[in-house]
């Protein structure tokens, strides 16, 4: 039987995905987002050695179809508002994944992220 959190992670990003209204131009909508990042959850969670990889190709899928700074101000709003949201993530694990993922991206992510100022 899956995970109880698991399951309501999956629930929460569904209804999302079916409740939000994808910001003009964007490349993903939010309930998207989630839906992909939520094979981080364990990693960010209890982070090991390595990133599984069905996160690391998630997240470079997210990384792959922002092409616009207005769709990377986006992601970075919803992943923001998500992940900051939850409880037990470890803030060092969310700083490393993207480089263990093999993505250079041009900032650090942190709860003091300004998501306007991405590039």
């Amino acid at each position: 039987m899956p995970s109880s959190m698991l399951v309501k992670v999956i629930c929460l990003s569904m209804i999302c995905l079916v409740l939000d209204i994808p910001l003009a131009n964007a490349a993903l909508s939010c309930g998207q987002i989630q839906l992909t990042v939520a094979p981080c959850l364990g990693y960010l969670r209890n982070p090991g050695p390595s990133v599984s990889a069905p996160c690391c190709n998630g997240l470079r899928g997210i990384y792959g179809q922002s092409k616009s700074i207005a769709d990377r101000q986006s992601v970075c709003r919803c992943v923001k508002g998500t992940i900051f949201g939850l409880p037990g993530i470890n803030l060092s694990a969310l700083s490393s994944i993207a480089p263990k993922c093999g993505i250079n991206l041009p900032y650090k992510i942190s709860p003091s992220i300004n998501c306007n100022t991405i590039p």
